[in-house]
């Protein structure tokens, strides 16, 4: 099928280990979508590209290549954001999957941002239990998050990822040629999971972004490379030690909790990183109140994702909404929420079951 002997775009290309018992990599740098065939491997002879509409082009070369180096490829376009991640959509690509007589060790490659990346590990997972998935995130929420660390899932008309497995990829190639023709505001996006990342673990990220924002947002930048590599490395630790988040994985929810709840309550119109923002906020005004986290790292939240021109409000008349939704998330437990809040950067730590007093305040600080 083909060698896989070092392709030379790996020459320069970071590799970031996610241990634990399917073991990857994920390879950061420029050029490296091509070590693609090097990635999948001799074992596979079928290819499925899941991508988004407006990589059709794309995802049509990157079929071309896997042609020439032997596989046979196919391509399945899927609905842009959110509406990927719809059953109909899983069901579209097994039809695709079904009807060229995918088999067990045939792949599949996720080719898009965090909803590509999701619906793709998902079909992958759930195709004959679970076939080969190579993911090449497109977008930097894709990169530093959605791609890396086995999550795959789909929506309901109840929530956001309601439905879904974990099922690790054999390898994820972080391209950062591929953000080079980004819209600028889906770059800024993508930073929320980022300074979720700072502020839980490495504050070496903020101090980038409050030295240079524009620099370190700058895909062509050494800053930006760094940022994206200290959040990829992080997850990966994470992930490495605890896959099903039984345990310390709970933390990568940082923000999420009512990040999600916006998400639904907007039908998925808001960008994920909008939502999370708001999240964050809301995460750290709780600490706050509940009296763990000092008033200077609440407002570097703030001051950090507003010069990431996130928002850090949302409309005060839709707490009861909100609620509601946060009660049926999928990190409750017997209908208690669970927050992940700070006790100061770097000290994540569980909330658990907050007084409903103590969670209005919170919003009040946050709603406008």
């Amino acid at each position: 099928m083909t060698d896989t002997a070092p392709h030379p775009a790996l020459a320069d290309a970071t590799r970031i280990t996610v241990g634990g018992a399917d073991p990857y990599d994920v390879l950061v740098g420029r050029g490296v979508v091509d070590a693609l065939p090097a990635v999948l491997g001799p074992k596979v002879a079928k290819v499925l590209v899941v991508h988004a509409p407006t990589l059709g082009r794309r995802a049509d070369e990157l079929r071309r290549s896997l042609v020439d180096a032997g596989y046979e490829a196919l391509i399945a376009e899927v609905p842009d954001a959110e509406d990927a991640k719809r059953v109909e959509v899983a069901a579209f690509c097994w039809q695709v999957l079904g009807q060229a007589d995918f088999t067990r060790t045939d792949a599949v490659v996720g080719f898009g941002g965090g909803a590509v990346t999701d619906l793709a590990g998902f079909v992958a997972a759930t195709w004959l239990r679970g076939v080969p998935l190579v993911q090449v995130p497109t977008t930097v929420l894709g990169m530093v998050d959605a791609s890396v660390g086995g999550k795959t899932g789909i929506n309901t008309a109840e929530g956001k990822n309601m439905v879904g497995a974990f099922h690790p990829p054999v390898g994820v190639l972080a391209d950062l040629d591929l953000l080079e023709t980004l819209p600028r505001n889906e770059i800024l996006a993508g930073f929320a999971e980022v300074v979720k990342t700072g502020f839980l673990a490495e504050p070496e990220i903020l101090e980038l972004l409050e030295a240079d924002v524009d620099l370190a947002t700058d895909p062509t930048s050494a800053e930006f490379r760094r940022v994206v590599e200290l959040s990829i490395a992080f997850k990966a630790r994470v992930v490495g030690e605890d896959l099903t988040e039984q345990g310390l994985r709970e933390i990568l929810n940082y923000g999420h909790t009512l990040g999600h709840a916006v998400e639904h309550a907007e039908r998925y119109q808001w960008r994920h990183g909008a939502a999370v923002s708001v999240g964050m906020v809301f995460a750290a005004e709780l600490a706050r109140l509940a009296g763990r986290l000092s008033d200077d790292v609440v407002e570097r939240h703030r001051r950090v994702l507003a010069s990431l021109t996130l928002p850090t409000s949302y409309p005060l008349g839709r707490w009861s909404t909100l609620l509601a939704t946060m009660q049926r998330d999928k990190k409750a437990r017997a209908g208690m929420l669970r927050f992940i809040v700070l006790d100061d950067v770097g000290r994540p730590t569980v909330l658990e079951g907050p007084d409903q007093s103590l969670l209005f305040a919170a919003w009040q600080e946050v709603g406008s």
